[in-house]
């Protein structure tokens, strides 16, 4: 079941959303091909410390972070992946590594890569490892106001 936090979050703000059960899955990829859904549709969440601040860059399931292309257009040195010890206990309300891309909810900035802005819903873990949200992505922009930037590229060329 969806975190309760989230839904209320949802409900609130009178979006319209449908909740997609699937098979146990732990990757993006996976959770797409579960869910058939395609994996530019499918949102993942990367937690990244820059400069040793946490914060949630959110892209394609099909896609990976581009860390050299982060690092020019962020303007600093100091940009990692962060690991679970230093983020699990900020997510609560999920299991580890099923967080949905509301990081203003948890306190954190968000970054949006643009190519999953073109998309007109996505779908995203709603913090378990067997549910997914889907909803227009205009509507997640104006809730979350990300950061919109250039910092993935594809898996597969």
């Amino acid at each position: 079941m969806p975190s309760k936090m989230l839904k209320e979050f949802l409900d609130k703000n009178k979006i319209k959303y449908v909740t997609i059960k699937h098979s146990l899955a732990f990757t993006a990829q996976e959770i797409a091909a579960s869910a058939h859904i395609k994996g530019t549709e499918m949102a993942k969440t990367v937690l990244i410390k820059i400069d040793g601040k946490m914060a949630m860059f959110v892209l394609p399931a099909s896609y990976k972070v581009n860390f050299d292309q982060l690092h020019e257009t962020l303007g600093t040195k100091n940009i990692r992946l962060a690991n679970e010890v230093e983020f699990k206990d900020k997510f609560s309300d999920c299991d580890v590594g099923a967080m949905p891309p509301f990081g203003n909810l948890y306190g954190l900035d968000v970054y949006v890569a643009d190519v999953l802005a073109k998309d007109e819903e996505i779908a995203f873990n709603a913090c378990t490892h067997t549910d997914l949200i889907q909803m227009p992505y205009k509507d997640f922009e104006r809730l979350v106001k990300p950061r919109l930037i250039k910092f993935s590229y594809p898996t597969r060329l």
